[in-house]
Parts: structure tokens; C-alpha cells; sequence
């Protein structure tokens, strides 16, 4: 399977609001940026993440999400959206992001990413996109975009060839995780069984299983 990289987002911290009298910190307005992007292990230079407890790191390295889905929801809100409007540091088109399984790796440029786990969505997301009700109609909707891992550091740039290079034999897909932390707790148990999700994530659903 293959597909292709449309456009390459990085974004800075900066104040989106205030709660309980403290500057909102966020980084989820990405914009396009031109020409090879270096990637490491916790992600692409120039990128950053206000909150660290609950983005970033190596499990949420980079962001993927589908131009695809993009462009659904400009079709559902009746405005132009663009490469980087959810916070994704990739648009790709031609895979099915929702469907990727867990663990399934993508060679992209001259780095190797690994499917780790879905977004979830909170309030930064009803800040970008100025409603409130935006948290859970993306929650509903269930077009999550998926978090990377960086397996092999490289460069990468708009255009490049998405290929995926290996898949794990289970069925456990970013939309099977999704549903399983939003929506049916029957799910945690089949989403819990994928070796390649975050402990957390696993510890998580087992408990929600049981």
C-alpha cells in the first residue's frame, strides 16, 4: 500500500485563552512549511507542544491525519480547512489513517514511522476551530487522524511517497482504539490485546475491560 505526503505542518506554543487566571498555552495551529523537514526521535524540528503530559513524547511523536477526512469535514462545515487545521503535522492522502493498524510502519522520505495510537480530542480543538461543540461532534464523528512513533530518524517533505512498508498480523486499527476509548467499552479488551499501543493506553482499557 502507498500514498502520499500533501503538505508537512510545524507550529509554536502560544497563549489561546485563559483558565483559572493562567495564560492558556497550545500548539495546535500548525501551519505548512516548505522544502525537507529534519524528523527525531520526539518529533519534527520546528515543532513543539504546550503540554507535555498529554501530547508529545516518543508515542506521540508525529501527527498524522487524512486529507481525506479533511475534506469531509470542510463538506460538513461549509468552509475551506486546509493541510494542518486539526494540528497535524502530516496530511497524507490515499490511506486510510482511521483503518491503519496499530504497529503498521510507514517509510516516509527518509524515515520510518510506526501507527501507535488515535487522538483524542479536548478543548484546544474547540479553540481552533472557535466552537466549543467542535470536542464532541469529532468525537462522534470518529475520524481521529493516528499518533506516530519515530522508528528510524530522517528528513521528510511534502510530496514524498508513503509506503507501508509492514503490518502486524492483529486487526486492531486506530479506529477500533478510538471507538474502544470514546465510545463502547465492549471493545477495550480486543483494543487492550495490541502489543504495539502504549503501556498507559493498555493499562487504561484493561482496566475499562474489566
Amino acid at each position: 500500500m502507498s500514498g502520499r505526503l500533501v503538505a508537512v505542518s510545524t507550529g509554536r506554543a502560544r497563549q489561546v485563552g485563559v483558565r483559572r487566571g493562567r495564560p492558556l498555552m497550545s500548539a495546535i495551529h500548525k501551519a505548512p512549511v516548505e522544502g525537507r523537514v529534519a524528523v527525531g526521535p520526539v518529533g519534527l524540528d520546528g515543532d513543539e507542544q504546550a503540554d507535555l503530559r498529554v501530547h508529545g513524547g516518543p508515542d506521540k511523536a508525529v501527527y498524522a491525519y487524512a486529507a481525506e477526512d479533511t475534506a469531509w469535514w470542510e463538506a460538513e462545515l461549509g468552509r475551506a480547512l486546509g493541510p494542518g487545521a486539526f494540528g497535524e503535522n502530516l496530511t497524507v492522502e490515499g490511506l486510510d489513517v482511521t483503518g491503519a493498524v496499530i504497529g503498521e510502519r510507514w517509510r516516509v522520505g527518509s524515515t520510518e514511522l510506526e501507527v501507535c495510537q488515535p487522538r483524542q480530542p479536548c478543548s484546544k480543538l474547540g479553540i481552533r476551530f472557535g466552537d466549543p461543540l467542535m470536542v464532541r461532534r469529532f468525537a462522534e464523528v470518529a475520524r481521529p487522524g493516528a499518533y506516530l512513533r519515530v522508528v528510524v530518524p530522517g528528513e521528510l517533505g511534502a510530496g514524498d511517497a508513503i509506503e507501508v512498508v509492514s503490518r502486524p498480523p492483529h486487526d486492531v486499527s486506530i479506529g477500533l482504539v478510538f471507538r474502544a476509548i470514546m465510545h463502547d467499552d465492549a471493545l477495550a479488551a480486543r483494543a487492550a490485546a495490541a502489543p504495539e499501543l502504549p503501556a498507559p493506553l493498555v493499562a487504561w482499557l484493561s482496566a475499562r475491560a474489566a
